[in-house]
């Protein structure tokens, strides 16, 4: 029967991934829209004023100062709620995006196309975190930009229709010029943000090879590598900058001109030298000074949203890193992944007119309660994928899986695990204690693990001894070392299967034996065993043997 593939999490297209901080957003841009409205007020009460003493009509400087004042207080107080709103919209965002991306990590059962731990990091890490500008400046910068140019406009037609005019006209280059820039701006940052990821994954795939690099004195080229890398992207995030310098500096020359352009209309019509352009005779110098206050803040939401347009083009970059992520779920686990109650029955498996998800026909396979079992053949032959199978840690592409005498589904996948000793083909630790490695939270032995794995003396050696946290590749121990740990956490809690994946792979011959003796001990007390592996010897002590694609 086939297995339906598990669909892209359906949060990864932009409305929805910024939804969760949608109410603090609205807010934010209204108090930011309501913040720079109050400004044509304080502008008429100093014209008001400043027109007063010009023309020698009756006016109080201390009420307009007064009345400035609070304007001014009132204004900076709606500022800060909006940068509030808007920052704690962003922390809402990316804290809900990074919470999605780990628990899709944590079910992933294998690596997709996106790339390896250092891309999703610096993507859960690092670029989430430029989602932050955007929505604290480009979004209510963009919210302004749309509300008040257009009451600037109409109060200056209202007074000036010539003002109007230039302000008109000089206003929608801004936008233009800054449309044709942000192309530029958005494709420099896409490369810079998948530049970053590459060099993730560069770093961590080198760090977990740091013992085999020093071995091989590989240092000076290792290091040569990463400096190239290192100045590749350190040149786009260049190229990203000069685009946002750019862009602010086109947006300045048309400001300048436009104010420029005021102020020599203003200054010429109150001397007398222009009588046009008012509505109905000449500017007048409350209208004038007027008008002079307010050339510069219709230019000023552009401005705002000049400097912050290369955050949109991060922001847009990121964002479509995460579909593209999202577009590629990979093998999914099944069920939820966590502690579950041992799922009854025997600990039987049978793989039944299986495909690995890599496209490869399983024979069928029935393996009986207490087996001893060598899966063999080449590689490639789908030996790997065939425990992962059994485990429930990947879906096959057809046929079903069978495992105490139950279908294996999303349902009881917990259960069954419960019930199994994982031994991977690459040792791998949790960023915790030896103890916490060992255990996972389960009950057991854990000297009797110890023993069996001969890695007792190895434990009592290292600093703290369980308590001692190891790197993800097992820091401080040898290859055989970390083999006989995996081995001990395998047969932690005397699971009723065992599966190993090439348990003895370049292992010394001493190592070898013992990792084969405790195999096998587990196999003598009753528990299922099932092994990988290119091993003959180790595959000649099994009750049976399953050659999968041809004899190796």
């Amino acid at each position: 029967m086939a297995q339906t593939r598990p669909q892209p999490a359906a949060f990864l297209v932009a409305p929805d991934l910024l939804a969760p901080g949608r109410v603090l957003q609205r807010r934010a841009a209204t108090l930011s829209v309501l913040a720079a409205l109050l400004w044509p007020l304080q502008a008429a009460v100093v014209a008001w004023a400043l027109g007063a003493l010009l023309t020698g009509a009756e006016a109080s400087p201390l009420l307009a100062a007064l009345v400035f004042a609070g304007l001014g207080l009132l204004r900076a107080g709606l500022g800060l709620l909006a940068e509030a709103s808007a920052q704690a919209a962003a922390e809402v965002v990316i804290a809900d995006a990074r919470a999605r991306i780990v628990a899709a990590e944590a079910r992933r059962a294998a690596e997709g196309r996106f790339g390896g731990a250092g891309a999703i990091a610096a993507l859960a890490g690092e670029k989430l975190e430029l989602l932050a500008p955007y929505l604290t400046r480009y979004a209510p910068a963009s919210a302004r930009v749309r509300v008040v140019p257009l009451v600037i406009l109409a109060l200056a037609f209202w007074h000036s229709w010539a003002v109007g005019v230039v302000l008109l006209v000089s206003g929608p280059l801004i936008p233009l010029f800054m449309a044709l820039i942000g192309m530029a701006a958005k494709e420099a940052s896409a490369r810079q943000m998948a530049e970053i990821g590459t060099l993730n994954d560069f770093l961590v795939e080198r760090l977990s090879a740091l013992v085999d690099i020093r071995l091989l004195g590989a240092g000076g080229a290792v290091q040569a590598g990463f400096a190239a890398q290192a100045g590749d992207l350190r040149a786009r995030t260049m190229a990203v900058l000069r685009v946002a310098f750019l862009s602010s500096t086109v947006l300045e020359l048309f400001a300048a001109i436009g104010v420029a352009m005021v102020a020599v209309y203003v200054g010429f019509s109150l001397l007398g030298a222009l009588g046009f352009g008012a509505w109905g005779g000449a500017v007048s110098p409350q209208a004038g000074i007027f008008l002079l206050l307010l050339a510069p803040e219709f230019y000023q939401p552009l401005r705002d949203l000049s400097a912050a347009w290369h955050d949109k083009a991060a922001a847009t970059a990121v964002i479509e890193e995460i579909e593209t992520w999202g577009a590629d779920p990979g093998p999914q686990l099944r069920g939820s992944g966590g502690a579950a109650a041992r799922l009854a029955g025997p600990a039987s498996i049978a793989l039944l007119g299986c495909q690995t998800p890599a496209g490869v026909a399983l024979p069928d396979i029935r393996i009986a309660p207490g087996e001893r079992v060598a899966l063999v053949g080449a590689s490639g032959a789908g030996k790997t994928s065939a425990l992962r199978l059994m485990a429930g840690l990947e879906l096959p592409a057809a046929g079903q899986v069978v495992v105490a005498g139950q279908g294996l589904t999303g349902d009881n996948a917990d259960g069954w695990r419960a019930r199994l000793g994982w031994m991977p083909q690459a040792p791998h630790f949790l960023s915790g204690s030896l103890r916490q490695n060992l255990t996972l939270g389960r009950v057991g032995d854990l000297q009797a693990a110890l023993a069996t794995a001969a890695v007792g003396e190895v434990v009592a050696a290292m600093p703290q001894g369980l308590a001692t946290r190891l790197g993800e590749t097992g820091g401080g121990l040898s290859g055989g070392e970390a083999r006989r740990i995996t081995l001990a956490r395998a047969v932690y809690g005397a699971p009723d299967l065992i599966l190993a994946d090439e348990p003895t792979a370049d292992l010394d011959a001493a190592t070898a034996r013992i990792v084969t003796e405790g195999l096998l001990a587990q196999a003598a007390r009753g528990a299922t065993l099932i092994v990988a592996t290119h091993d003959r010897q180790l595959a000649a002590r099994m009750d049976r043997v399953i050659e999968l694609g041809g004899a190796p």
